[in-house]
């Protein structure tokens, strides 16, 4: 036998809606969600919740959409400027900076610098670009 506080789910740890003194929890309430009624309104419930949430989907969506043809953009805004990427890529072959002390200097995280610079590492090797190579024959 479980803990007395459980009441009439003393025997089981899992509920079920088939469980047969599943009643209400008030003993005032005249309501009961036993089966099969309170199966039926749980499903009508349900049923109707998830219909609203569709409609909440389908009016988000059409909200951005309708958005973004008025030419707004969803998000946060980026920190990085072209004049900040420029200034990085002119620090990072200098080995005596580190990545974090180019992004402390430049007011953005390292992590932004890894993000907006796909070829870092290269420069940070010394090496040209790929993007910055004269296309061999």
């Amino acid at each position: 036998m479980g803990s007395p506080w459980l009441g009439p789910f003393r025997t089981s740890s899992t509920w079920s809606p088939n469980y047969a003194s599943a009643g209400s929890a008030s003993p005032r309430c005249a309501r009961t969600w036993t089966p099969p009624g309170g199966r039926l309104v749980f499903h009508v419930f349900a049923a109707l919740a998830e219909f609203i949430r569709e409609l909440i989907v389908i009016g988000t969506n059409e909200g951005l959409a309708a958005a973004r043809e008025r030419g707004r953009v969803g998000g946060r805004p980026s920190v990085v400027t072209e004049e900040v990427i420029r200034a990085a890529r002119d620090l990072l072959p200098d080995p005596g900076r580190s990545i974090t002390s180019i992004a402390k200097l430049l007011g953005v995280s390292p992590g932004t610098l890894y993000n907006h610079i796909p070829d870092l590492r290269e420069l940070r090797a010394g090496a040209v670009p790929r993007q910055l190579e004269a296309p061999t024959r």
